[in-house]
């Protein structure tokens, strides 16, 4: 047994929740440092605010790539410290913008699907929040609640945005049920 000390009141403190205690604290420290990794991965993102970047889709083959045929461009339009906002043009087609949010429980990805008119579309919202591993370079973003319910086929979606070492090409990586479903790289050293 240990004890607690509180101003001139000693407490005896079994030793089941002085490890409780110890957990406590080493989460609370992985939390801080998972906070921070999310915060320098919404920095480097923010280096490239206010600019626009060709990409390509490196998966599926392009017989089979649904964007076949179609320039694809990000902007990075919104940058603070707590969300990056990317629109994500697909030939004429500028219905869909990536927004990253950083809150309280962590770093939060979403598709936001819009009409030509501003108003959503009915699938629109759809991602989840970072898992942990992630680093200041890159974050995969497993489904949430929210997606299982709304495209129940996506729900063992894992999204990731990555950035090379040298942060010349960010790709994003789709997978569903652990396979590759999607993968482009966008050039972020050659601004468009």
């Amino acid at each position: 047994m240990g004890y607690f000390a509180c101003g001139s009141v000693r407490l005896r403190i079994l030793e089941p929740m002085r490890i409780t205690l110890v957990i406590l604290l080493i989460l609370t420290g992985y939390v801080a440092s998972a906070r921070q990794v999310e915060k320098e991965f919404i920095k480097n993102l923010n280096a490239f605010c206010g600019k626009s970047f060709a990409g390509k889709a490196v998966f599926p083959e392009e017989e089979k790539n649904p964007f076949k045929g179609q320039a694809l461009k990000i902007t990075f339009s919104t940058c603070t410290d707590k969300e990056v906002r990317i629109p994500f043009q697909v030939g004429e087609d500028k219905s869909r913008t990536w927004v990253l949010t950083l809150d309280e429980k962590g770093l939060l990805l979403k598709h936001d699907h819009r009409h030509e008119d501003g108003t959503p579309d009915k699938v629109t919202m759809y991602g989840g929040y970072a898992k942990a591993g992630g680093s200041a370079l890159e974050h995969a973003f497993p489904a949430d609640a929210y997606t299982a319910e709304l495209i129940p086929a996506a729900a063992t979606n894992e999204w990731s945005l990555v950035l090379s070492k040298d942060k010349k090409t960010l790709s994003y990586i789709l997978k569903r049920d652990g396979q590759l479903r999607f993968h482009a790289d966008f050039d972020l050293s050659k601004p468009l």
